[in-house]
């Protein structure tokens, strides 16, 4: 047996150790381990609640939007709170754009190089690689003369010996097999997605003020004065610039993205039975289209066992099942005791010892819904989407297996979801509806405006006792959940959680593992000295442990020092 140490997890957030033990060339057990406390909640305890927002999306930054949104929701559900259609479109248009952003990231710039040569690409035929481009996608930037140009810009990097942002990678590695004219298109691509990935988030600053850490929300509504006549306000000028972003984004997404994914996966079928692990999957409703959260743009559930017949829907942002679904376990977690209790009854009592994957091993806690150890994301998002008939979840995941399916010669189907894979399919089929409900919530803002109504706030109002409250947003990382219990207006207890809390979470007191770990077990590992199985499973989740931990230190002492290679 060959014990494998990754510490750190590159090219994700935050830092994070995965431990594996190695037999016969397959992964036999593993650990996940969080390497750093968040302390954001006891910060929030006394404070007023309208604020906590503000505070919340500190905890990470890259998260920083998806942390506000649920902050100002959790308080406005303790309130019973109802939100101004124009403030629900606004707030919308902004997460919707945030994830935009964060998915383009995370497929080209965190993971691709995962399954892209680099180096492989120099041996590329840029006319070979421009026809393959054009019987994938329209996309009008896959010319051979664009292509050559980036192969010429690779091949200076090589020459000279820098590789810059290629850096580092574990090229020629024998788990990678694609041709040099997709590893060229994929290259490409990589540095299109930096200049669309910017454009959503212009959209994120065009509407939030900036970002990251957005200034508009509010609890009880949004900041953005409406006044068409005004350039100091939301006017038109400024929603048709957000309406030219969104429909730039979408062709990218649309044409580039989706093919992309479809394409390097198909070349891959063998990854489609690895990295399943936990098969339970949740996800919320989002994307209000009233001012009650009862009506949703997205659809929310659960689905137990990779079991499509279990599934439960969760349908709006006052659901019992999901409120009283939800606990944490700390009992491989390094707080103070050994117990698994809902968040409004939780506490966050740091208590830091050795490693110990026995005892206890990480700073992430294990969240469990129903007792039950849940994968969230971008794939519990499509198949329960799927599942429940949400149309363009539907249309957009038929037209990926389809072209997947075309690609590699065999039949794909959802079921074959459950695996690493699925999870980058997913995740481009769900950047793919959100593209088009960018669109389609603009419409409903330009519209509500129309109308002659410009409201985008109402007043929040405290009572003297206790009150509690939850709210949830679909991040692009998948569920997300703020947890407030507020006494006299202040703040009594807070917590978050977060989606990598969800999937990197260590066992439980019933040693079930976490979906970071399950979904390790089995895969293959061709080179110990360079785990790339495990980094290619591990990315498929888009980790971002600064959501899951956080640290502190108040008097500002030095807390770790590390060399930036």
């Amino acid at each position: 047996m060959t014990r494998i140490v990754i510490d750190p997890i590159t090219r994700i957030e935050g830092h994070l150790r995965i431990d594996v033990e190695v037999d016969g060339g397959s992964v036999r057990n593993a650990w996940a381990s969080g390497q750093m406390w968040r302390g954001i909640e006891n910060i929030l305890v006394g404070r007023d609640p309208r604020e906590a927002w503000i505070f919340t999306q500190r905890i990470c930054g890259v998260c920083t939007t998806v942390h506000a949104i649920t902050s100002v929701r959790a308080v406005e559900n303790a309130l019973q709170l109802e939100i101004p259609k124009n403030a629900q479109y606004i707030r919308n248009l902004i997460v919707i754009a945030h994830a935009l952003h964060d998915h383009i990231v995370h497929f080209y710039h965190l993971s691709a190089l995962d399954w892209v040569d680099v180096v492989s690409a120099l041996k590329a035929d840029p006319a070979k690689a421009s026809a393959l481009a054009e019987s994938l996608s329209p996309w009008p930037m896959n010319g051979t003369v664009a292509l050559q140009a980036t192969r010429d810009k690779l091949k200076s990097f090589v020459d000279a010996g820098q590789l810059g942002i290629f850096a580092n990678g574990y090229w020629g590695h024998p788990a990678m097999k694609l041709p040099p004219e997709v590893n060229l298109l994929g290259v490409h691509h990589y540095l299109q997605a930096l200049d669309y990935q910017r454009k959503a988030n212009e959209v994120v600053t065009t509407l939030g003020s900036k970002t990251p850490n957005i200034q508009n929300l509010a609890v009880g509504g949004v900041a953005n004065a409406i006044n068409l006549d005004n350039q100091a306000t939301l006017n038109m000028e400024k929603l048709y610039r957000v309406k030219s972003l969104l429909d730039e984004v979408v062709g990218f997404v649309q044409q580039v993205y989706v093919p992309d994914v479809c394409a390097i996966g198909a070349m891959y079928p063998e990854w489609l039975g690895h990295g399943a692990g936990v098969t339970n999957y949740l996800a919320v409703p989002d994307l209000p289209v009233d001012t009650t959260g009862t009506e949703c743009d997205l659809p929310g559930g659960t689905i137990m066992n990779g079991d499509f017949s279990t599934h439960k829907a969760i349908t709006s942002f006052n659901d019992d099942y999901f409120r009283d679904g939800v606990e944490e376990s700390i009992a491989h977690s390094w707080y103070d005791g050994d117990w698994q209790r809902h968040p409004y009854e939780e506490e966050t009592v740091p208590n830091h010892t050795e490693y110990d994957e026995k005892g206890k091993y990480s700073w992430v806690k294990a969240p469990r819904f129903q007792g039950q150890p849940m994968q969230v994301g971008p794939l519990a998002q499509v198949l329960v989407g799927y599942v429940a008939g949400h149309e363009p979840t539907k249309r957009w995941a038929d037209a990926a297996l389809g072209k997947v399916s075309a690609v590699a010669g065999v039949k794909v189907t959802p079921a074959m979801l459950h695996s690493t894979l699925g999870r980058h399919a997913a995740r481009a089929v769900r950047t793919a509806v959100i593209s088009e409900l960018g669109q389609k919530h603009w419409q409903l803002l330009v519209e509500n405006i129309a109308s002659g109504d410009t409201d985008i706030f109402n007043p929040p109002s405290f009572p003297s006792g206790e009150v509690r409250g939850y709210g949830f947003h679909e991040a692009p990382r998948g569920t997300l959940s703020h947890w407030a219990v507020i006494q006299g207006g202040k703040i009594k207890n807070y917590q978050a959680v977060v989606p990598t809390t969800w999937n990197a979470s260590p066992r439980d007191s019933k040693d079930q593992k976490g979906p970071y770990e399950a979904s390790l077990v089995g895969n293959p590992i061709a080179d110990p000295e360079r785990p790339l199985e495990v980094l290619r499973t591990i990315h498929s989740f888009d980790p971002c442990l600064a959501c899951a931990i956080h640290t502190l230190d108040l008097e500002g002492r030095e807390v770790a020092r590390v060399k930036a290679l």
